[in-house]
């Protein structure tokens, strides 16, 4: 997975366009563009191009709260997923689908035909 789509700013998604970049958020972010796929902690990490410190600061709090959930292990190793059932995430995704559709409708209204008064 290449880390520049995660930590280059001119690919932000619009959930954190809109809510900024805290770790915290991008954590979330990253689980959240890639419900299908659990990961590692270290390969988040990666993606990310965050700290070691930085992620394990905030990667508890997220467990905590059951926004990501552990999907299976592999030996010693947890993957972990984005809990799609957690009312947080609900809201969130909500909330981008939203935005998306509203930013959608400015983009349409730019493109349309001006009608001028006769």
């Amino acid at each position: 997975m290449p880390v520049e789509l995660y930590a280059k700013k001119e690919y932000q998604s619009i959930l954190l366009k809109t809510l900024g970049g805290s770790p915290k958020l991008r954590i979330t972010d990253f689980f959240m563009d890639n419900p299908l796929y659990d990961f590692t902690k270290k390969e988040v990490i990666e993606a990310l191009g965050m700290s070691k410190q930085t992620f394990y600061k905030y990667f508890k709090d997220l467990e905590e709260y059951g926004i990501v959930t552990v999907s299976r292990r592999i030996g010693k190793a947890k993957l972990y997923r984005v809990n799609a059932n957690n009312p947080m995430v609900k809201m969130l995704n909500e909330m981008v689908s939203k935005i998306s559709l509203q930013i959608a409708e400015k983009e349409l209204e730019k493109q349309a035909p001006k009608v001028t008064a006769r």
